[in-house]
């Protein structure tokens, strides 16, 4: 079990028996098993033999592949398609049910804003303030009402993504406060990132979106057709779904990795109008991401088995 990062420009990757080969200018650099392999990132401009893309999909490998110093997503290449196609069929159906659609979208949401508010209550003691003590105990209240309205009231996806909205504002409003200024992070901002904390959030969503999309197509089901988003061509929803409720989860892996100093604005770089991370901190930024990340993907997982089930059983409700 685990992930290669491929992130040096120039590479010819071969395959060499039952693992990968890597050379530079024609100089064999070293070898990966290909077993152990759940997923491989490549980013930047290599070369790879189609034997190796044949290898990896026969082993159920995704290859997820990411730009250069952007790592924007590119692509990904999977493997043969689960053969439950029944499954498929029933997600396809609920996809239509009103009724399933929007428990399965408010428990997301509250699940979400739960989360938001755990983040928020532990950073405080740590930041501890009193001018932000009073910040987020006014965001605090808003989360809170907003959550109650959600369970009281909201019966429709489009009134539940105006409350979705409204909590991710006054969240916001508290998170960019837990920086410092000299980061200048005063919003999200995505495409391009145009601070360090916006650079290093799009790619840790980036890579957790794509955790999901894999363990999604390993049970079997589309990852394309969601329930709280909406079918959009060329977009996986039902992953934007999955790891709503883990963003803020992302959100605060990226703050501690500030908080304790990790990175600082010198371990970034302005280019074409983005802020991106530099390739030395790259490196060292894949194996904390793949330390945090395995928890996560246990979490994912567990919540895709419980879709499979609610979506085959009919009901709208986990079974007891």
């Amino acid at each position: 079990m685990g992930t290669l990062y491929i992130d040096r420009k120039g590479y010819q990757i071969k395959l060499d028996g039952e693992a990968i080969a890597f050379y530079l200018d024609g100089k064999r650099e070293g070898i990966v098993p290909v077993r152990p392999l759940d997923r491989v990132i490549i980013a930047g401009n290599n070369t790879v033999d189609t034997s190796v893309l044949n290898k990896l999909a026969e082993n159920g490998c995704n290859v997820i592949f990411l730009s250069g110093r952007g790592l924007q997503y590119r692509g990904i290449l999977t493997g043969r398609i689960h053969n439950n196609g029944i499954l498929r069929v029933k997600q396809y159906e609920k996809s239509l049910n009103k009724d399933f659609i929007i428990t399965i979208a408010k428990e997301i949401i509250l699940e979400k804003i739960e989360k938001q508010r755990e983040f928020l209550g532990e950073a405080i003691k740590i930041r501890g303030s009193e001018n932000l003590k009073a910040t987020f105990c006014n965001v605090f209240g808003i989360l809170i009402n907003i959550a109650e309205g959600i369970t009281a009231k909201c019966e429709a996806i489009e009134s539940l993504r105006g409350y979705e909205g409204a909590a991710s504002n006054a969240y916001f409003s508290a998170f960019t406060d837990l920086f410092p200024a000299s980061l200048g992070f005063e919003n999200r901002i995505r495409r391009p990132p145009t601070d360090p904390v916006n650079a290093m959030l799009s790619l840790s969503y980036t890579l957790i979106h794509y955790e999901a999309v894999r363990e999604i197509q390993i049970a079997g089901l589309d990852p394309t057709i969601g329930f709280y988003h909406c079918f959009e061509y060329g977009r996986e929803s039902l992953a934007c779904d999955l790891i709503e409720p883990f963003r803020p989860v992302v959100d605060r892996f990226v703050w501690e990795m500030f908080k304790e100093g990790k990175y600082t604005s010198k371990n970034f770089v302005q280019e074409n109008g983005g802020v991106y991370l530099k390739k030395d901190a790259r490196k060292e930024f894949y194996p904390m991401y793949e330390a945090w990340a395995e928890t996560v993907r246990k979490d994912i997982a567990r919540k895709i088995r419980d879709i499979s089930v609610r979506v085959m059983d009919g009901k709208n409700t986990l079974p007891e």
